[in-house]
């Protein structure tokens, strides 16, 4: 029987304010929801949090929000107790008196370091990898979300496809197409709007706020909603991310960008579009074709060409005009085989619970 770790913490240092944050959080939610993990998240930046999950009172350092312990992370946190799990969210530089109440404590603990996720071969020989302390006795565990069965898998709730199917027999018909739109500020944005401008049938734009509704009214002027001909482009308020899943869902095409939103536009079954984070050396552009080469094995040609295209072209900002005719022109059949992808990643265990399982073998 492996041991119980009913204690886990959690360390978030928030970067860009929802892709961290958003995975870092639906772990924590999961782990006690699902598990009856008795969870501690320790976020530098509370305030990020708040539009996520709007329950959270940023005023407090220690709160109880949907199971979880939301503590405020500022400098050298005062220790209680060491986690029998300490997740280290994406290589954040854990507290010097935590780590060495860690040493101190007297079973040692499980330390993981989350990693991005990537669909890039390579993680799957470092995936579990240990990590010796070089001075401390402790050992760190690379864990690395990802596509194939040698991976960390996918976030993913259990009852989420259901959900999804759900609420799918609900949605009224429409005419026209719905777009999520959510980016970082390089996308582009003003080219994509005139392209759609001229669609002969109804268009809606549902626009994030913050770096996209930016990007737009910097195109468009004001502050909309905006109408274009058959182009209608309406901006939202941060979401909670039960909210942006259901969006998602009901959108026809989604535009998402980083990590979090980039698993669940996969979730939702629907065509979609990717912004991987800008890195040094073009390492996102690896990031993107590792991705396309998984994503499109098995879609039929035409399908996969355009798929291609439009994920560069929007990454690229070059043939953004012939490539979004081609996105639509096979967007049913992008839709049909986003569906099938999502139903096969369903099938191996998600990434919560994976992490359980590795975790209870590693004390």
């Amino acid at each position: 029987m492996p041991p119980m770790q009913l204690h886990w913490d959690i360390f978030c240092h928030v970067v860009d304010n929802h892709g961290d944050i958003g995975v870092c959080w639906r772990l924590a939610r999961q782990l006690a929801a699902e598990h009856g993990k008795q969870v501690r998240l320790w976020l530098d930046d509370v305030d990020s949090l708040r539009p996520l999950c709007p329950a959270v009172d940023v005023a407090k350092d220690r709160q109880l929000c949907q199971g979880v312990e939301i503590h405020r992370w500022a400098g050298n946190v005062a220790v209680d107790r060491v986690g029998e799990v300490i997740i280290e969210g994406f290589g954040c530089k854990l507290p010097e008196g935590y780590l060495r109440a860690m040493a101190q404590a007297a079973t040692g603990p499980c330390w993981i370091n989350l990693e991005y996720l990537s669909a890039e071969s390579w993680i799957e020989g470092c995936h579990g990898m240990a990590s010796p302390h070089p001075t401390l006795p402790l050992t760190k565990y690379f864990y690395f979300p990802g596509f194939s069965a040698a991976t960390g898998g996918l976030l993913r709730e259990n009852d989420l496809l259901a959900r999804r199917d759900a609420a799918a027999k609900c949605r009224p018909p429409r005419e026209g197409i719905d777009i999520s739109l959510f980016c970082y500020d390089n996308a582009p944005v003003g080219e994509l709007l005139e392209v759609m401008t001229g669609s002969p049938s109804p268009v809606r734009v549902h626009v994030a706020s913050g770096k996209p509704l930016t990007a737009v009214q910097a195109h468009c002027g004001g502050n909309g909603p905006w109408q274009f001909g058959e182009l209608r482009v309406i901006p939202f308020d941060p979401l909670p991310l039960d909210e942006y899943d259901k969006l998602l869902w009901r959108c026809d095409i989604n535009f998402v960008r980083g990590e979090d939103s980039f698993i669940r536009a996969q979730w939702a079954g629907k065509a979609f579009v990717w912004q991987p984070y800008v890195q040094e050396a073009g390492a996102h552009l690896v990031k993107l074709d590792a991705f396309l080469g998984r994503y499109t094995a098995g879609m039929n040609h035409l399908a996969a060409t355009a798929a291609v295209n439009l994920f560069k072209a929007w990454n690229s900002a070059d043939n953004l005009r012939r490539a979004w005719a081609d996105f639509l022109a096979a967007r049913m059949e992008i839709t049909a085989h986003t569906r099938r992808w999502s139903q096969g990643l369903a099938e191996r265990p998600d990434l919560c619970t994976d992490l359980v399982k590795f975790c209870a073998t590693k004390v």
